[in-house]
Parts: structure tokens; C-alpha cells; sequence
């Protein structure tokens, strides 16, 4: 065919096709669907979203540790099902943020990290390698002298230095990885009490992390801090307050809560639910709740702590009400840090509980902010194992064996039914599961999978199963969902390094403007 020919052609096509009427919007005939009217209502209130530009006044990143894609989707279906309505197109608070991305979570030197670089990216701005705090990426594991030499500000330091009040919360150790990411720098993660720091560590002048909490220099210190991890900051020889057949950890005889509250008279340290709810904060009290030993309760069995625990929306509550005193402005880091703990002993159920304890924490956050002066980020700072897998029905539990959309059960190809959540690897792969100081041998031969028929899988201490045999689950490498609402929430879309959060929460605070 000549060009001239093919010109032609091309041309009568075009006004062909610019002849053809537009077929509107109403005139299709799904247009009365609900699943199309739904989604042209969500469009339609997300072209309405108005993007804020201002300085955001205070600044709130909530931290789901190992809160994968697939643990949010799990518990936004499990919300729903206990609520008896459809959990598949249930919202979690969380679901309702305008802007989301996804975080890359690897760290300096692990294509899978820990909590502590992950922390540590999103509260500095830099990635560094596993297992160590606050520092960069040129300090060894163990390297105390490198260590104090190589540390990284926070931007609850920058904070600080502003003004501005600041908090940490979590349902983990307060000095665990994820919180002690805002205020300690340490070449171990683990370093949480004297106990633990290695004598080379002692000889080079490395504090341990507790230590550093109680006497962090920047600032006023902390208005609030509540967590777990009691025993760290008490000394071996004394008592613990709630529970005295257990003792503190410390050797160097110091009593932290102590030195604590002897820095003010408005310094309060409180260790269980009656003092909690006894916090005046109209007094402008300092609050260090240390409410365990070790970490607190898993939601599922927060209520039957013998001293009461606050949940995590409760002290979120608190946290806000007590740094909203300061009109400068604050920076609170909020975690919920057994969502992890539960992955790693493959115990979905307990995961996906405390994933809703702290999607109530998102609930109570959305509640006491206001949209226009306060940017809230809600990530995870790494993934899990856990997947949610099958062709279930909709409706079929969460928790239960895989129906079809038949109403038959699925059978694998060893002819027995399966669960819908499982995990690539954890305790579950042993059958009978072993704990971690168990003896392997008990369990059943590798290989041969148990017939779940007659097992009911969606008891709470249900282990889901596994298909490597680990006494625990491991962390996993894919990357997570950022969820952002307020100032500057826009600049979370698309693919991001986990670093870029910090930089974020730094542009729309003004606390990393250049001089």
C-alpha cells in the first residue's frame, strides 16, 4: 500500500471514530452496580481531597512492627467478621488515609533487616546495618568506640532542640529496637540494661539503653514514655513492684524510675492500670509507665494481667492530651510492637488481635488531631512471613480451614484440608508444635503434614502451619504499606526508601529546614 494510500485510510478511521457519540457515564449498563457506584463515590471524594501545605505543628508516626500487607488485610477481615459484617470490603481507621506508598525495608547490609535499622532509617533519615541503633552504617555490631563516634540524630532530638514536647509508646519494651530508635545510640540492640553490655562495651563508655532513656540530654526529656521492660531499669537486688517473686536485671544497683522521678516533682513513674488512670495531667506530670517486667500483654490476653495494663489506644489517649499542653507543637512515636512478637511464634490470631489493638490506636489519633495542623504517618517497619492463600469463599473465617466458593473444602494435594493464613516458616512446621527449647525430635517426622479435619484452627493458640521447620519466624523482605494523613501527606505515594520517612516528617515539621 502506497503512503498516500495509507494517509488515507488512517484519516477516514480518525473521523470515523471522532463521528462515534460519547457514551456517557449513566448509559453504561453496569452504571447501577453497586461495586461501580461505590468506587465513582470513592473517586469522587478523593478528586475532592485537598492536599495541605501548611507546617505541620505536631507530628505522630505510628509503627505496626511486622504489620505486612498481608497481616492489614488479614485483620481488616477479621474486624469485619467479628463485627458480623462483611470483612472482605471492611475499612480499618487505617484504610481511610488519603495518600499511602510502599516502603523499602531493606537495610545497609540485610536484604532482610531487623527492627533496629528500620527504626532507625525512619527516625534519621539513614539506613544502617542490622542490629544496631542510632548510629550509621560504618559502625560494626559490637563496636562501642566506633559506635559513640559514628551517631545519627533523631528527629526527636531536632524535636527537642525546638521546643516541641515529645513521647514514645509501645506495647514492647520501651527499650526494644523500634522505641529506642528515637533516643539511643548503641553499636548492640540488644544492650537494653547494664546486664547486657559487654565488658569491652563498659571499658569504651557505652550506656546502656534503659540508662540512656531516663537521662536522654536533649531537651526537657520525654513528657511520656509507656511501654514495657520494668525489669531493666530495676536493679538485680530489688523487688519488682506488682509481681515480688521476680527481681530486676540491673547489676550496677541503680533504680532508674527512681533517678527518674527525683529529676522533678512533676516526674511520675507508674506501673500498673490504678496508676495509669491516677495521672493527673493537668499537674504538667512527666509520665514514665513502665506497666511489665518485659513486654506487656498480648491485646488477646491483656485482660487477665493481674496489675492491669492500659491498652494502647488508652495511653495513646494519654500521650496526646499531655503533649498537646505544649503550644510549640510535638513529635510522638506510637508502636505496636507485639504484632511482631506474635508473627514470630507463628500465632496469627494473636498478630491479627494486636493489629486491631493498634488500628483502635489509629481510631483514637484520627480523633484527637486535627487534619490541618498534625501529620500522621502509619507504617510497619518490616514484613512477616505470613501469607493468605487459597481460593477461601468470601466470608469463609480468617482463621478456619479453606471453603471454597462451592461450600466444599479444599484439599491439598496430600488429599487434607489447609488453613487460609500460613507462614513460609515458624513453629507450625513441627507437629506437634515445639517451642524454642524443645526437644525437635518429639515432633513429627518433616514432610508429613498434619490432617486438620478434626483440628480446630481457630483457637488462640492455634499455631498456623509453616513450611520450614524455624523454633521462630522469621522477618521477611517485601515491602510495606505508609499511610499518611495531614500536612504534606501527599509526598507519600509510589515506591520509597524506608529513609525517606524521616525527610518527610522533617519538611512538613520545618524541624529540618537549613539555617
Amino acid at each position: 500500500m502506497s503512503r498516500v494510500a495509507t494517509m488515507l485510510l488512517a484519516g477516514t478511521s480518525l473521523a470515523l471514530f471522532i463521528c462515534q457519540p460519547a457514551l456517557a457515564q449513566d448509559a453504561l449498563p453496569q452504571a447501577g452496580d453497586s461495586y461501580f457506584t461505590a468506587a465513582e463515590a470513592d473517586l469522587a471524594a478523593r478528586l475532592a481531597t485537598p492536599q495541605i501545605t501548611g507546617a505541620a505543628k505536631n507530628v505522630i508516626i505510628m509503627v505496626g512492627d511486622g504489620m505486612s500487607i498481608a497481616t492489614n488485610t488479614a485483620a481488616r477481615i477479621l474486624d469485619g467478621q467479628k463485627r458480623g459484617v462483611d470483612g472482605e470490603s471492611n475499612n480499618l481507621a487505617l484504610d481511610t488515609f488519603p495518600y499511602v506508598a510502599l516502603s523499602k525495608t531493606y537495610s545497609h547490609d540485610g536484604q532482610v533487616s531487623d527492627s533496629a535499622p528500620t527504626a532507625t532509617a525512619m527516625v534519621t533519615g539513614v539506613k544502617t546495618r542490622n542490629d544496631v541503633l542510632g548510629v550509621n552504617q560504618t559502625v560494626a555490631v559490637g563496636d562501642c568506640a566506633a559506635a559513640l563516634a559514628g551517631e545519627v540524630t533523631s528527629i526527636f532530638a531536632m524535636a527537642e532542640a525546638a521546643g516541641k514536647a515529645t513521647g514514645v509508646i509501645s506495647t514492647a519494651r520501651i527499650t526494644h529496637a523500634t522505641p529506642a530508635a528515637t533516643y539511643s545510640h548503641t553499636p548492640v540492640r540488644d544492650w537494653e540494661s547494664d546486664k547486657e553490655i559487654s565488658a569491652e562495651g563498659k571499658a569504651a563508655g557505652c550506656k546502656d539503653i534503659a540508662d540512656q532513656l531516663v537521662n536522654w540530654p536533649e531537651g526537657d526529656g520525654f513528657e511520656v514514655a509507656m511501654g514495657g521492660g520494668r525489669a531493666y531499669f530495676l536493679p538485680a537486688e530489688m523487688k519488682d513492684p506488682e509481681d515480688t517473686e521476680k527481681t530486676g536485671r540491673r547489676t550496677d544497683t541503680r533504680d532508674l524510675t527512681a533517678e527518674w522521678t527525683a529529676k522533678s516533682n512533676n516526674n511520675v513513674f507508674v506501673f500498673d492500670k490504678a496508676g495509669f488512670d491516677a495521672v493527673d495531667l493537668a499537674s504538667g506530670a512527666k509520665v514514665l509507665g513502665l506497666f511489665d517486667m518485659s513486654h506487656m500483654e498480648y491485646e488477646a490476653d491483656r485482660a487477665k494481667d493481674a496489675a492491669g495494663e492500659p491498652s494502647l489506644a488508652e495511653m495513646t489517649t494519654m500521650a496526646i492530651d499531655r503533649l498537646a499542653q505544649n503550644e510549640t507543637g510535638y513529635l510522638l512515636m506510637i508502636e505496636g510492637g507485639r504484632i511482631d512478637h506474635a508473627h514470630h511464634a507463628g500465632n496469627a490470631q494473636r498478630a491479627l488481635e494486636d493489629t486491631l489493638a493498634f488500628d483502635a490506636a489509629v481510631k483514637a489519633v484520627l480523633e484527637k488531631t486535627n487534619r490541618e495542623d498534625t501529620l500522621v504517618v502509619v507504617t510497619a517497619d518490616h514484613s512477616h512471613t505470613m501469607t493468605i492463600n487459597g481460593y477461601p469463599k468470601r466470608g469463609n473465617p480468617i482463621f478456619g480451614t479453606v471453603v471454597n466458593v462451592d461450600d466444599e473444602v479444599e484439599l491439598a494435594g496430600d488429599g487434607k484440608p489447609y488453613t487460609t493464613l500460613s507462614y513460609a516458616n515458624g513453629p507450625g512446621a513441627y507437629f506437634p508444635p515445639v517451642g524454642k527449647d524443645e526437644d525437635k525430635t518429639k515432633a513429627q517426622p518433616a514432610g508429613v503434614r498434619p490432617d486438620l479435619t478434626d483440628v480446630d484452627t481457630t483457637t488462640i493458640d492455634y499455631l498456623q502451619p509453616a513450611t520450614v521447620p524455624m523454633a521462630s519466624e522469621t522477618h521477611a523482605g517485601d515491602d510495606v504499606a505508609i499511610y499518611a494523613w495531614g500536612p504534606f501527606a501527599h509526598l507519600f505515594h509510589g515506591t520509597v526508601e524506608e529513609n525517606y520517612i524521616y525527610h518527610v516528617l522533617s519538611h512538613a515539621s520545618g524541624l529540618g529546614k537549613k539555617q
